[in-house]
């Protein structure tokens, strides 16, 4: 019986002593596999100083836009300057809110809204019109609106175009990023367009 015994347990030992090992081994890659996974994962969500300047100025920037194209249906007399600040309106309203949304999961100040206080906004933003601009568009009614609304549009859509760019150039957040991008595909298109309503293409 002693003899048997001294055999068990060193056999009994070597078992243990392998399916820990075994276990450790299992462990230890489970870890480096959910240590990678959640490192993709902070990756792809990351953002930086150029992503929450863009989008607290263009937050400013498209609700001026919207200011601008909400004059359009009591004082604008042509219809395709009618359609297209409409057009206007319903795209960058929406961007408004994925963007301060964006601000807000960031811990960061969403601006507070000055359109329609007859403050300028954000005088050092890229296109932004001032107070006085928006007082005279406020003022004008049928063919002068239109022209004055494309002009100042398009010199507003121009400052847009290269704050995206910027943000593509310095950005980290991807959707922020991905967001420049269809603002310079959309507004340069818009640019064109209004280009072509002034007669100057």
């Amino acid at each position: 019986m002693t003899v048997q015994r001294r055999f068990v347990r060193p056999t009994v030992l070597a078992v243990t002593a392998a399916v820990a090992a075994l276990t450790l081994t299992a462990c230890g890659g489970d870890g480096g596999s959910s240590k990678a996974g959640a490192g993709s994962t902070a990756s792809s969500g990351g953002h930086n100083a150029a992503d929450v300047s863009f989008s607290q100025e263009m937050i400013q920037h498209h609700r001026q836009a919207v200011e601008m194209a909400g004059l359009a249906a009591g004082h604008a007399s042509s219809a395709q300057v009618k359609s297209l600040a409409s057009k206007i309106k319903g795209a960058q309203a929406p961007e408004i809110r994925t963007m301060s949304g964006w601000l807000n999961s960031w811990g960061e100040q969403v601006p507070e809204d000055m359109s329609g206080m007859g403050h300028d906004m954000s005088s050092s933003t890229p296109g932004m019109m001032s107070a006085a601009d928006m007082g005279k568009l406020e003022k004008a009614s049928g063919a002068a609106f239109d022209t004055l609304f494309l002009t100042m549009m398009v010199d507003h859509h121009k400052g847009a175009v290269a704050m995206a760019r910027s943000e593509k150039a310095d950005g980290a957040y991807d959707p922020a990023v991905r967001l420049a991008t269809d603002v310079i595909t959309t507004q340069s298109a818009e640019i064109k367009q209004m280009g072509t309503l002034l007669g100057k293409n």
